[in-house]
């Protein structure tokens, strides 16, 4: 079988000590592997300096979803510890859909509280791949947002002190242009973490633009692979929007850079249909980018560090190749970059330029 098809093969060995725990700060102050593809070049730098390596009629693609506070700690009626990790705040048919975990098992019909009595959620129905779905009071339904904003916790990843998050979380774990009309994801899209007010002042000032589409990051992309196969692993729905007039600019843009992985699955979902997208409604994807999928729509990718054998590190593979990708992660672990979330950036500029 094709190597670049099995999920062993994307493994690579990352000491613990450069998985980060903290962003850098500055934010901008993260290291950056630069990888150019036409002449096979890897240049290092930090973020800081990113614009000096885009060219001027560049367009930057970035995600601009923001993250809710979906853990939410509650009790069994009787009186067992859960949490409650909310994968979306939108209500489906069956209720919302979440993650469960408690210390005695989970049935249809487990009720859970918040505030005392005052907050009821019945667990409803089980969904796949470990999802339930709950039902809420009708008030606690209409006010969830402002519920977890008050009570939930950020939803850290569980390699970041083993993901238990603080205040600090609150705003590190968020990107600065994250919009508050656009509440939805459960993860960060991280490639945006390492942006300042100061490197989008010097992209500016390069005549770089940037635009903004909406991937609300779900459990489809933090999902680990189980199959051994590639072909044999199933992408969860994630919803995504983009507006008409910031679409039109995107496919005119001469050269786009997608900045992080799910602004580029956004962009690879509509790019077959990019002449009669209309914009400003809610489209979802279940797209898997691995090596063997054509990828057609950008010019070049900023991303983080991924976690071995993940549907990111595939992803990544799907542009350079999966050999080029593993050497270039390789490297990154010679040189003592810092991996994952709050980790350091790379930039892949493809051979078109």
């Amino acid at each position: 079988m094709n190597p670049d098809l099995m999920v062993k093969n994307y493994h690579y060995d990352l000491p613990e000590d450069l998985i980060a725990q903290r962003p850098a700060s500055p934010r901008d102050h993260s290291r950056l592997l630069i990888y150019r593809e036409e002449d096979d070049k890897i240049i290092h730098d930090h973020f800081y300096n990113l614009p000096h390596y885009l060219p001027a009629d560049s367009t930057l693609v970035k995600n601009n979803s923001r993250v809710f506070p979906c853990r939410l700690i509650a009790k069994k009626k009787s009186g067992a510890k859960a949490e409650i990790f909310f994968l979306s705040l939108k209500e489906e048919k069956e209720g919302f859909p979440c993650l469960i975990k408690t210390s005695s098992k989970k049935n249809i019909g487990d009720e859970f509280v918040i505030d005392g009595e005052k907050n009821m959620i019945t667990l409803n129905a089980r969904g796949e791949d470990g999802v339930f779905f709950v039902r809420l009071e009708r008030e606690m339904a209409n006010r969830l947002k402002e519920t977890l904003e008050g009570q939930g916790k950020v939803p850290i990843p569980p390699y970041i002190r083993k993901g238990e998050s603080d205040n600090k979380d609150l705003e590190d774990y968020q990107t600065l242009y994250a919009s508050e009309k656009e509440v939805g994801s459960v993860a960060a899209p991280t490639a945006g973490l390492h942006f300042t007010p100061r490197v989008f002042r010097s992209l500016k000032e390069k005549g770089i633009s940037s635009e903004s589409v909406t991937l609300h990051v779900g459990l489809g992309t933090f999902r680990p692979v189980k199959s051994e196969v590639i072909s044999d692993h199933k992408m969860h729905k994630e919803n995504y929007f983009v507006e008409s007039e910031a679409w039109k600019r995107i496919v005119s843009a001469p050269k786009r850079i997608a900045v992080g992985t799910t602004s580029l699955r956004v962009l690879e979902s509509l790019w077959p249909i990019k002449d009669r997208v209309i914009g400003g409604e809610m489209y979802d994807t279940e797209i898997f980018l691995h090596p063997g999928v054509n990828v057609q729509s950008i010019d070049g990718l900023i991303t983080n560090f991924h976690l071995p054998e993940s549907t990111l590190i595939m992803l990544v593979s799907a542009l350079i190749g999966r050999e080029k990708t593993l050497s270039l992660y390789n490297e990154a672990v010679k040189e003592r970059y810092r991996f994952f979330s709050y980790g350091d950036s790379m930039l892949i500029l493809r051979k078109q330029y």
